[in-house]
C-alpha cells in the first residue's frame, strides 16, 4: 500500500494505483474523456490533468503511478486553467450543433464544458470537416463531432476482438475509421456508441427518434440470448426506442451484444395483437371467449396421453409453470423444452449448467470449446474468453469447424472423435490441461442437439474428471446455451415424464393436440395436420403459421418475468410497456384458460405465482445469486461414449442476426443479415 495526499486527505491506495483511480478513492471528481476503467490507458485527451507537489506543471492523473508522500491537488489554480485550456482546445473545430445531436443530454463533452471549461473562445478560424465514415447498419458517424479519445479503436482491438478501427494522418488531419470501406463486423460493436463521449458514434436506427429526457426507464434482462444480459430498458408512451447495457459484473460488465441491442425494432412488426381461430382452412379474427372454446371444444373427451406441450426459447419461468400446471390437471405429462433435440440430462443441475460462472472464466488457466462458437451464440461470455486469454496467455482449444473466436485457438479436430484421442493422452492439448490448475471446458448445443448428443455430453463429463476440472472450489464442466428459456425450463422439469412422449415424437404427431407456447425455432411445419396446434405467443412466425388457435400474448419487454440464464443465475425482466391490443401476459392467458375448463390454476396473481415457483422450486428464490462454485460429486451422467458417431460438430448459429421471432422480425437486423450474411439475405426476407 501507497501512503499520500488528495487535497488535504490523507488516504492508503493499493500499489500500481494510478493518481486518478487514488483521487477517486478519494471522493474526488476527476473529468475524462479517453480514460475508461476497462480500457487501456491512452492518455491523450489530456483533461484529467491535476497537480502533483514538486512537479513543475499539470500531470495526466489517468497515466501517472502513485508514489509514496504524493501530494496531489485536484482543484488548484494549475489545474482548473490547465482544464480550461485543454477544453478550448477541444472545442475548437467541434461543430457544436447539439441541437441536432442524438448525444444532446447525454454527452460528456456537454457536461463537462459546463463544469470546467472557460465558456468562450479565441479560436475564430474556420473549422474543420471531415467526410462521414460507413460503419454499416448499425453505427451512424459523424466525424466532425470526433475529438479523438480513441476509446472506439480500443474497445474493438482489446475487447472485441475486431481491430478495425484506427487512425490514420497527424495532427489536426487526424481521422478515426476503417482502413478499407467495411462495415464494422464485431458483434459487440454498438458498444462504441456508449463509449463515445460526444456525439461522434450514435445509433443509426435511433437516429432522431428521441431525446434521452422524453424516455421512460425500466431495469430488465436480455433474452435474446442465454447469457442474460442486464439491460435499461428505454421506452416513449407504447413504445421500445432504445436497450441499452446495464452493469454487472458477474454477468455483462457493462457490455450488450449488437443482436440484443438492436433487434428491438422487431417488437413493432408482425405482432399478434388479437386472437385467431381456423376456420374452413383460413385463419380469422376472433375473441378470447371464441378462441378459448375453439380449444376446449378440441379437448373434449381427449385422454391426457394425447395432449402435449413445447416451450420457447424466450418464456419466461412463470408462464412455464403455468402451462405445466395445466397439463398436469389435464393428465398430460408430455412436455418438452428441447426444440432443438439436445439431449441434455437433467437428473442433476451441474450437468446442464455453466458451472465455473462466467465470471469465473477470469480463473481458468486452459479452456477447451467443444462443438460451440461462443462468438455468435454468446458475444459477451466470448469476450470474457478473450480477456482471459489476453490477461493470462491461457491456452484455448476447439473441437468442430474452424472459425475467428477473436483469439488464438489450437484447432484439435472437427467430430467427438478428437474427444476420444484427448481421454487416451495422444493430444499435445491434453498435456496442457494435465498441468492447468483450473481447466474448464465450453460444452455447445451443436455437440448436444445430435442423436448422439447422450454419449458426447458423457465424454465431455469424462474429460473433465480425467484433466482435474471437477473438485470441491472448482467446476470445469459447462454447458452453454443458446436459449434464454432453457435453464429455467430444466429447473421446473418442463421435461416428459417416464413413458411421457418428447420433442421428436409430439412432432411426429404422437399427440392430437399440442399447446406451443412461443415455440418456433423448429420446422413446425413438419406437424401433421391431423394434429390440432395451439400457439401462444407474441409474433406471427413460423408457431403462428401454423397454428389452429393463435393466443397473442406478451413479449420480455411488456410483462414482469423470470428467466434463469446459462450459469443458473436467476434473473427478473420487468413490465416496461404494455402488450399491443387484446395480448395478455401468457400466464394470465393460461389461467383464464384453466377457468374455462372448470379446472383453475391455483393462483390468481403474480405474487402468488411466483410464491409457488420459489416453493416447488427453491432456485427460484435466489433472484441474482448463485451457489458457490465447485463439484462434490463426481457421478457422471448416463451415457456410452462409445456410441458417439464419426459425423463433425455443426453450430447451431448460421445467422446472427436472426435466431428469433424478434430478431427474425427486425427491419435493423434484415439489414445486418443482407450485409454480413448476404447468402441468407433472401431468408431473411
Amino acid at each position: 500500500m501507497v501512503k499520500l495526499t488528495v487535497d488535504g486527505i490523507a488516504l492508503e491506495v493499493p500499489n500500481g494505483c494510478s493518481v486518478l483511480q487514488a483521487a477517486e478513492l478519494a471522493g474526488k471528481e476527476i473529468p475524462r474523456f479517453c480514460y475508461h476503467e476497462r480500457l487501456s490507458v491512452a492518455g491523450n485527451c489530456r483533461m484529467c490533468l491535476v497537480e502533483v507537489e514538486k512537479v513543475p506543471k499539470p500531470v495526466a492523473s489517468c497515466a501517472w503511478p502513485v508514489a509514496e508522500g504524493m501530494v496531489i491537488k485536484t482543484d488548484s489554480p494549475m489545474v482548473r486553467n490547465a482544464r480550461r485550456g485543454v477544453m478550448e482546445f477541444l472545442l475548437i473545430n467541434h461543430p457544436l450543433d447539439c441541437p441536432i445531436c442524438d448525444q444532446g443530454g447525454e454527452c460528456d463533452l456537454q457536461d463537462q464544458s459546463m463544469g470546467y471549461g472557460w465558456g468562450d473562445s479565441r479560436y475564430r478560424e474556420p473549422k474543420r470537416a471531415v467526410m462521414e465514415k460507413d460503419f454499416g447498419p448499425l453505427v451512424k458517424t459523424v466525424m466532425t463531432r470526433c475529438i479523438h479519445c480513441t476509446r472506439c479503436i480500443r474497445f474493438l482491438a482489446e475487447v472485441g476482438g475486431a481491430p478495425e478501427l484506427g487512425a490514420t494522418a497527424r495532427g489536426e488531419d487526424m481521422e478515426i475509421g476503417t482502413y478499407v470501406q467495411q462495415a464494422l463486423t464485431s458483434e459487440l460493436s454498438g458498444n462504441i456508441i456508449d463509449l463515445c463521449p460526444v456525439g461522434a458514434l450514435t445509433s443509426k436506427p435511433y437516429a432522431f427518434v428521441a431525446r434521452s429526457w422524453e424516455l421512460t426507464r425500466t431495469d430488465s434482462v436480455d433474452v435474446l440470448d442465454a447469457v442474460g444480459a442486464n439491460i435499461r430498458v428505454d421506452a416513449r408512451g407504447p413504445e421500445v426506442l432504445r436497450v441499452l447495457p446495464r452493469i454487472n459484473d458477474d454477468v455483462n460488465e457493462e457490455w450488450l451484444a449488437d443482436k440484443s441491442r438492436f433487434a428491438i425494432d422487431g417488437l413493432k412488426h408482425k405482432r399478434l395483437d388479437r386472437p385467431w381461430v381456423r376456420r374452413d382452412g383460413k385463419l380469422v379474427p376472433a375473441s378470447w371467449d371464441e378462441a378459448f372454446a375453439a380449444i376446449a371444444a378440441r379437448m373434449k373427451d381427449l385422454p391426457g396421453e394425447k395432449i402435449g406441450a413445447l416451450a420457447g426459447d424466450l418464456a419466461c419461468a412463470e408462464s412455464m409453470l403455468a402451462l405445466k400446471d395445466l397439463m398436469s390437471a389435464l393428465g398430460s405429462h408430455n412436455l418438452d423444452c428441447r426444440q432443438n433435440g439436445a439431449r441434455l440430462n437433467a437428473a442433476r443441475r451441474d450437468f446442464y449448467l455453466f458451472n465455473t460462472t462466467i465470471a469465473g472464466i477470469d480463473r481458468a488457466d486452459a479452456i477447451l470449446l467443444i462443438g460451440t462458437n461462443p462468438r455468435r451464440e454468446a458475444p459477451i461470455l466470448n469476450a470474457r474468453i478473450r480477456k482471459r486469454w489476453l490477461s493470462g496467455h491461457v491456452p484455448v482449444a476447439a473441437i468442430g469447424p474452424a472459425v475467428d473466436l477473436t483469439y488464438a485457438a489450437e484447432w484439435l479436430g472437427v467430430g467427438p472423435a478428437v474427444l476420444t484421442s484427448l481421454l487416451s493422452g495422444e493430444q499435445s492439448f491434453a498435456e496442457k490441461l494435465e498441468v492447468a490448475k483450473q481447466p474448464m471446458l465450453i460444452l455447445g448445443q451443436g455437440a448436444l442437439a445430435r442423436p448422439d448428443g447422450e454419449a458426447v455430453l458423457a465424454a465431455a463429463w469424462q474429460l473433465a474428471q480425467r484433466f482435474g476440472m471437477l473438485h470441491a472450489d472448482w467446476h470445469g464442466f459447462n454447458v452453454l446455451h443458446t436459449a434464454a428459456a432453457r435453464v429455467g425450463a430444466l429447473d421446473l422439469g418442463f421435461l416428459p415424464a417416464p413413458g411421457a412422449k418428447g420433442f421428436w415424437a409430439m412432432r411426429a404427431g404422437a399427440v392430437d393436440l399440442l399447446w406451443l407456447l412461443g415455440a418456433d425455432e423448429f420446422e413446425v411445419a413438419r406437424i401433421p395436420p391431423t394434429t390440432f396446434v395451439v400457439y401462444q405467443g407474441h409474433h406471427g412466425d413460423r408457431g403462428a403459421q401454423r397454428a389452429d388457435v393463435i393466443l397473442p400474448g406478451s413479449a420480455y419487454t411488456e410483462k414482469n418475468g423470470t428467466y434463469v440464464n446459462t450459469e443458473g443465475r436467476a434473473q427478473r425482466g420487468r413490465l416496461a410497456v404494455y402488450p399491443p391490443g387484446e395480448a395478455r401476459e401468457d400466464w394470465k392467458i393460461l389461467r383464464a384458460f384453466s377457468a374455462v375448463l372448470g379446472r383453475p390454476l391455483p393462483y390468481d396473481d403474480l405474487k402468488t405465482l411466483r410464491e409457488k415457483l420459489a416453493t416447488t422450486h427453491p432456485v427460484f428464490a435466489r433472484v441474482g445469486a448463485l451457489p458457490a462454485a465447485g463439484c462434490t460429486d463426481q457421478s457422471g451422467p448416463g451415457g456410452d461414449p462409445a456410441a458417439m458417431l464419426p459425423n463433425p460438430f455443426t453450430f447451431p448459429i448460421a445467422n446472427y442476426y436472426q435466431t428469433d421471432s424478434i430478431s427474425r422480425a427486425s427491419p435493423t437486423m434484415v439489414r445486418c443479415t443482407e450485409t454480413y450474411y448476404p447468402g441468407l439475405a433472401m431468408a431473411a426476407e
